[in-house]
């Protein structure tokens, strides 16, 4: 029987190296440049389990270890392929600003290429937008057992 091919964009380019040329690949997560880059350099971190958006990720530790995973990878694509950037930035976009319903952790090196690019990776406050990815961990950051 033919498997049958997953019409989410960011499954495919995980499950099949070929489609995409990736920056970076284990068995958690995949890395690769924005078709779209809007900054120096903007590469997307996506997990290999389809996981829909941030709305769909809980405060355990599974979720909060793939995220920092997602977060580590960035930053050393970043350092290595941008040494001379002075900044950096992470996040994602939360719904129902996310083009694409598979998670993805958006990583820059600034500056962004237009200026006005920036203004899709603002945060809109209770409506949603951007989230930080330091703000995102501490969303999702498991609680800690209370000591005896």
């Amino acid at each position: 029987m033919a498997r049958a091919i997953s019409p989410c964009i960011f499954c495919q380019i995980a499950g099949s190296s070929n489609s995409t040329p990736l920056l970076h690949s284990d068995d958690k997560v995949v890395a690769f440049k924005d078709i779209n880059p809007s900054a120096f350099r903007h590469y997307l971190v996506v997990p290999v389990e389809h996981i829909p958006t941030v709305n769909d990720l809980q405060r355990r530790n599974e979720d909060y270890t793939l995220v920092s995973h997602m977060i580590n990878v960035g930053e050393t694509l970043l350092r290595r392929d941008a040494p001379q950037s002075n900044q950096y930035r992470f996040g994602f976009h939360q719904p129902p600003f996310n083009s694409v319903d598979h998670l993805h952790l958006h990583c820059f090196a600034l500056p962004f290429i237009p200026r006005w690019k920036q203004l899709k990776y603002m945060s809109l406050g209770p409506l949603g937008g951007f989230i930080e990815a330091e703000k995102l961990l501490e969303k999702i950051k498991p609680f800690s057992p209370i000591p005896p």
